[in-house]
């Protein structure tokens, strides 16, 4: 009996493991120009703080979880998204009190959703975001879209474009319920079953919804803009005005909103206009919020963030034909011929690799033209060659596989040259 792994998980193999490696060092280093420290937390986490951060009338609370209990019947739940775990660090390591604000996180690791597995969404995926948190400044808004939309743009994607949009406060956005549920209520029946119950718990979701997307009433609902009040007005004009400073280019579209309960004022998504990316467009998305901190046991405190999916990062990436700089290619491979030969090879290829150079040598007894062939199979720059004579002469034959020349190095020096070949001398 075969076993494969599960619906909607994958592997990664090398081949392409080097692509996600290339990605999460560029990602990183992005974060460390912007002063984003990395945090690490839990693959499983309390159910509850889910349910309360995340939001009870949300799809994934709902459906999409996969949760369990461990063997002390706990109800114990492995994590779906980044934002309610850091959140949860942030309040029960007291990172609040810190004297240093607002506190500026990434994260990067997998998530889990039961979806029906597609291209690009996957149940296991892997998700990179940031969080800032202890600021209600329109400026790190503002840093936090420029952020995202970079992360893009600086690993060669064009054809991407920002979608912004306003929640407004806790006022506007209750002014915007009221009118949602009074445009929606005559329609209800009409509605999926999911957006009748939406239209009682959180009705800005029923906006959010792709069964009832085409409805002539989603086209005629109000707008959130139209119900923002003075300070939401103003909050978010001063967003689009440090993008217009930093020449930022976005749409304005009113009727996006985020699937999770606790966003209020800027919220945005970045989407991919590459030709055959696919139906669903959306590379990642996030906003503001400012009762989660409160929600899971903190001091009310703001928060601005986003995340994006990788795998969904590499599509693109894939759409638009570009091509990453990854380097799969071995640098020195050794060819030991007798055995004398194979025990001095055994120490210099740890000899070299301890040096900081990559190496490998042939662990199945192959013949001198086989090891060549594996040699170019690999992608190898160099091969070495040592023979019993040569071991005698205290030499090694070293051959540059791009240019063919061969060169006979003493081989108490031969580290020194390989690092002076490798590096040009640099």
């Amino acid at each position: 009996m075969n076993i494969n792994a599960p619906r909607g998980t994958q592997d990664i193999l090398p081949g392409t493991s080097e692509k996600w490696q290339y990605v999460e060092k560029q990602l990183a280093d992005l974060c460390r120009r912007y002063h984003y420290k990395e945090i690490r937390t839990p693959i499983f986490e309390h159910t509850e703080l889910f349910q309360r951060g995340v939001g009870d009338s949300t799809d994934i609370v709902q459906k999409e979880m996969y949760t369990f209990e461990d063997r002390g019947g706990r109800s114990v739940t492995l994590r779906p998204e980044g934002t309610a775990s850091v959140v949860r660090s942030y309040v029960q390591n007291k990172v609040y009190g810190l004297p240093n604000q607002p506190t500026k996180y990434y994260y990067m690791g997998p998530m889990f959703r039961y979806e029906r597995p597609q291209q690009g969404r996957m149940r296991q995926f892997v998700q990179f975001g940031i969080e800032a948190l202890g600021s209600d400044d329109p400026a790190i808004d503002a840093e936090v879209l420029s952020l995202a939309l970079n992360s893009y743009k600086e690993l060669g994607l064009q054809s991407v474009k920002l979608v912004l949009n306003s929640l407004g406060d806790q006022e506007s956005r209750e002014a915007h319920r009221q009118a949602l549920i009074k445009h929606f209520d005559p329609h209800r029946e009409e509605l999926c079953s999911d957006c009748q119950i939406r239209l009682d718990q959180n009705p800005l979701r029923v906006l959010d919804c792709k069964k009832d997307r085409d409805h002539p009433a989603m086209e005629a609902a109000p707008s959130i803009l139209e119900y923002l009040n003075d300070y939401s007005k103003d909050y978010f004009e001063r967003v689009k005005q440090y993008l217009d400073v930093m020449g930022i280019d976005y749409e304005i579209d009113p009727n996006l909103v985020r699937g999770l309960d606790y966003y209020n004022h800027t919220a945005f998504e970045i989407m991919s206009e590459a030709e055959g990316f696919g139906a669903i467009t959306t590379l990642s998305g996030g906003g503001r919020y400012t009762g989660l901190v409160k929600e899971v046991g903190g001091p009310e405190t703001s928060g601005i963030g986003f995340a994006m999916s990788i795998e969904r990062l590499l599509m693109a990436l894939e759409a638009e034909g570009v091509v990453l700089p990854v380097d799969e290619g071995l640098e020195c491979f050794i060819v030991a011929l007798g055995e004398q030969a194979e025990r001095a090879v055994i120490k210099l290829t740890d000899e070299l690799r301890r040096a900081g150079i990559q190496v490998d040598k042939d662990y199945l007894g192959k013949k001198m033209k086989a090891q060549f062939k594996a040699a170019d199979r690999l992608g190898s720059k160099y091969v070495l060659v040592l023979g019993e004579q040569e071991l005698e002469n205290g030499v090694i034959n070293v051959k540059d596989m791009t240019t063919g020349d061969q060169k006979e190095v003493a081989l108490d020096s031969v580290i020194d040259y390989m690092k002076e070949e490798l590096t040009g001398g640099e």
